[in-house]
């Protein structure tokens, strides 16, 4: 007896395949016979639990891809919903299985992927004209992969900063000390101070305007992260302000330069627990984004 439409079972369909992939080297026979498919492990975004799904598995220009189709649903499937919510989930293909970052392109990006999608698997095509919602290309993003990425780079400019912030405080102790004469330290710490609250200011002005916008549209679960470290750049801005001025008006022999190590000192606690935060949260996902600058 055939079974009716309601009778279908989904879950045990997705059972079967899943177990006929794993026992077969990633080859599933049937309607499947000849295309190649992934299983994409998600978390569940309400359960927390790993969620495994059978998808087409296709690569745009080495770039790996799935597609949110549902079969031209009107809604997204599940395992797009748990990406929204958390990136990280775990690739199967063939014999291979690797840890990846599931991006979200939109506008043009997913356009012209989703052109490529359909011209190599017109099904696709056919999934779009039977729905209204604009189904999502995913991109899946390597995070074992060697190559030196944005976030390597961005680490690198971190550790940059805290030797350069080092420097300043070493000049401002050997003041302290008597180790410092008195007319070097308004030439020497107000160079340095100026270098380093520039750079400073360059840096968490590229990651404003450039990084965290493109983070947040291509992982949409990083926001709050983004939206937390945009407001801590606010709070360093304006510590900087205080540092730049105490400099500015030091005058030898009659500021306290011990003020002025205070100072160093909180801005130094404040961008260290800014710089430990931001590398815990972004630097996974600044690298699947592209290689570091050469």
């Amino acid at each position: 007896m055939t079974e009716t439409h309601e009778e279908f079972d989904f879950a045990d369909f997705q059972r079967r395949i899943i177990a006929e992939f794993r026992a077969n080297s990633g080859r599933v026979g049937g309607m499947f016979e000849g295309s190649t498919l992934a299983l994409l492990t998600t978390t569940g975004a309400r359960s927390g639990l790993p969620r495994t799904s059978p998808l087409g598995y296709l690569e745009i220009g080495g770039q790996p891809v799935v597609i949110a189709s549902a079969a031209g649903a009107p809604t997204h499937p599940a395992w797009y919903h748990n990406i929204r919510r958390n990136p990280a989930v775990t690739v199967e293909v063939g014999t291979e299985t690797y840890q990846a970052l599931a991006g979200i392109p939109e506008g043009e990006e997913r356009d012209r992927l989703f052109a490529e999608v359909v011209e190599r698997a017109p099904g696709y095509g056919e999934y779009q004209k039977k729905t209204t919602r604009v189904i999502p290309v995913v991109t899946l993003h390597r995070v074992d992969a060697q190559t030196r990425g944005l976030g390597d780079f961005l680490v690198e400019v971190h550790d940059w900063l805290r030797a350069e912030l080092a420097g300043l405080r070493a000049e401002v102790d050997a003041i302290i000390a008597g180790r410092q004469a008195p007319a070097d330290l308004v030439v020497q710490l107000r160079a340095h101070c100026s270098e380093f609250c520039g750079a400073l200011s360059k840096h968490h002005g590229g990651e404003d305007y450039g990084a965290f916008p493109m983070l947040a549209q291509r992982f949409p679960a990083l926001a709050p992260e983004l939206e937390k470290l945009g407001a801590e750049h606010r709070i360093v801005a304006e510590l900087q302000e205080s540092i730049t001025a105490l400099v500015d008006a030091h005058t030898p022999g009659v500021s306290d330069p011990v003020l002025l190590r205070e100072e160093l000192g909180r801005l130094t606690a404040q961008l260290e627990a800014h710089f430990e935060y931001e590398e815990s949260t972004v630097v996974t996902a600044l690298n699947a984004l592209g290689p570091a600058p050469s």
